[in-house]
């Protein structure tokens, strides 16, 4: 498949790669672990983890959160919620803790059946589980990233483009959440500019724009609408400088972002 752009996670490769191994390296659309839409390559969400392993070794322990899934009968504020929870579980890998990714393993199910795709999702969840028990902690990375590619697929064959998105913009959100906490604690300029992304962005903004109406006007898309704003701005720069106060609005934008989708209601 033809690709014209490719921005963050490629960068993220390509620096990743520059850093462990001392040369630059050609980017191959083609090698790439991601899936293309609108010509954007957009990752699987378990390389911005595995770049960030090559740039140094921090305490993914404090990265993590503990899980409080929301109660939401909301199938697209739940898309939002399944994406940040598997890219939870990719903090909790990074953190190689069990009992985290056994309780994430679970929710993943709680979310799936309640999005009815419970039989899809259920194997790869088993799969989760059983490489935990071996400490087989890439086959979890794997498993993580499939059962995202199935949710993702499933939407896709159901004609839920708009729930599919969710899922992407979920995961995104809290997988940049935790690269720019863990950038912001030990900052360099080569580490921070992994993370200007505004291809990145402004394709996320561009499938929000293209959403149905009845999705657009949900309050929590709306917000991330505002957000990926604010954070698209913070990587305008005329010298193309990424200075840790940007690094800090985009993980503040982040963060407040998930505490709108995880405090979801169902009495709303």
């Amino acid at each position: 498949m033809k690709v014209k752009t490719f921005y963050l996670f490629a960068s993220l490769m390509l620096a990743g790669s520059a850093f462990s191994q001392g040369t630059a390296q050609k980017f191959d659309p083609a090698q790439f672990p991601g899936y293309v839409m609108d010509e954007v390559v957009v990752p699987v969400p378990s390389e911005i983890f595995a770049v960030l392993d090559k740039l140094g070794d921090p305490n993914w322990k404090d990265e993590l959160r503990k899980l409080s899934t929301p109660d939401s009968s909301d199938r697209m504020e739940l898309s939002l919620v399944f994406g940040t929870v598997v890219a939870e579980g990719f903090v909790a890998v990074q953190a190689q803790d069990k009992q985290a990714v056994e309780e994430i393993g679970r929710e993943v199910i709680n979310i799936a059946q309640s999005l009815g795709l419970t039989k899809a999702v259920r194997p790869h969840a088993q799969s989760i589980l059983d490489a935990v028990q071996k400490d087989d902690w890439k086959a979890v990375r794997k498993e993580f990233d499939q059962t995202q590619a199935t949710v993702r697929a499933e939407m896709e064959r159901m004609r839920d483009n708009d729930l599919a998105q969710c899922v992407s913009l979920g995961g995104w959100l809290r997988g940049t959440s935790s690269a720019t906490s863990v950038v912001s604690k030990a900052y360099t300029n080569d580490r921070a500019e992994l993370l200007n992304q505004p291809m990145l962005v402004d394709h996320f903004a561009k499938s929000v724009n293209g959403m149905s109406d009845s999705a657009k006007n949900n309050r929590l898309v709306t917000a991330i609408s505002k957000g990926l704003v604010t954070i698209r701005k913070s990587m305008d720069s005329p010298d193309g400088s990424f200075t840790p106060e940007k690094i800090n609005t985009i993980h503040t934008t982040c963060e407040e972002l998930l505490t709108l989708i995880l405090q979801v209601k169902k009495s709303r």
